[in-house]
C-alpha cells in the first residue's frame, strides 16, 4: 500500500484537481448538442430489430391456416415458470377408430414468459416460433394472455418487422437535434 503522507493543504489541492477533473466532464457534456431519435414516428422507416429477436410466441400455421400443434403438451412441460397451459381432450377418430388427442386451448401468458426458447426447442412438431414483434404494451395484464389456437398471427403493428424492419446501417440514425 502506498503511503500517503501529504500534508493538510495538499490533500486539499488534490481534491480540487479532482473536482476540476469532473466538472470539464461535466461541462463539456453539457454543450454537446443532443440528438433524439424520434421512435413512435419514425419507426415505419428507421427502426432495426434483429431477426432473432425473441418478441412473442406464435404458432406456424399452414396454407391453409391450420395449425401444426397436436397438443402433445412437451412445450408446457419444458416452460420453466408455467407461461403455457395446453388443454386437450381425447377424440376418436371416424375414418381409423383410433383414439387421438385433441387441442382444445393453447394459452400463452406473455408477461410471465421468460423468451428462453425452451418451448420451441421442446417441441417435435416445429409448430411454435417467435417472432421479433416487440411492441405488445398493454395497460391491462389480462390482454398479455393469449389464446395461440384461436389467433391467426399476421405480423404486429409494423408488417415488415419479421424480416427485421428498416436495413441495418452503422452509424446513420433518424435524429433530430435540440
Amino acid at each position: 500500500m502506498k503511503d500517503n503522507n501529504k500534508s493538510y493543504f495538499g490533500e486539499i489541492g488534490a481534491a480540487m484537481k479532482t473536482l476540476a477533473t469532473g466538472m470539464k466532464v461535466t461541462l463539456r457534456e453539457y454543450f454537446t448538442p443532443k440528438s433524439t431519435e424520434q421512435y413512435p414516428e419514425n419507426r415505419k422507416t428507421t427502426l432495426h430489430v434483429s431477426k432473432r429477436h425473441r418478441g412473442r410466441l406464435v404458432f406456424k400455421r399452414n396454407e391453409d391456416e391450420s395449425y401444426k400443434c397436436v397438443g402433445c403438451t412437451m412445450c408446457e412441460k419444458a416452460c420453466p415458470n408455467d407461461s403455457i397451459k395446453i388443454t386437450t381432450e381425447m377424440v376418436v377418430d371416424p375414418e381409423t377408430g383410433k383414439k387421438k388427442r385433441h387441442l382444445v386451448d393453447y394459452q400463452y401468458d406473455l408477461g410471465d414468459c421468460m423468451f428462453c426458447q425452451l418451448c420451441v426447442n421442446a417441441c417435435n412438431f416445429d409448430a411454435i416460433e417467435f417472432t421479433n414483434d416487440f411492441e405488445n404494451s398493454v395497460f391491462d395484464r389480462s390482454k398479455l394472455v393469449l389464446h395461440l389456437d384461436k389467433e391467426v398471427y399476421k405480423g404486429g403493428s409494423l408488417p415488415q418487422l419479421i424480416d427485421g424492419g428498416a436495413p441495418f446501417t452503422i452509424g446513420k440514425f433518424n435524429t433530430k437535434t435540440k
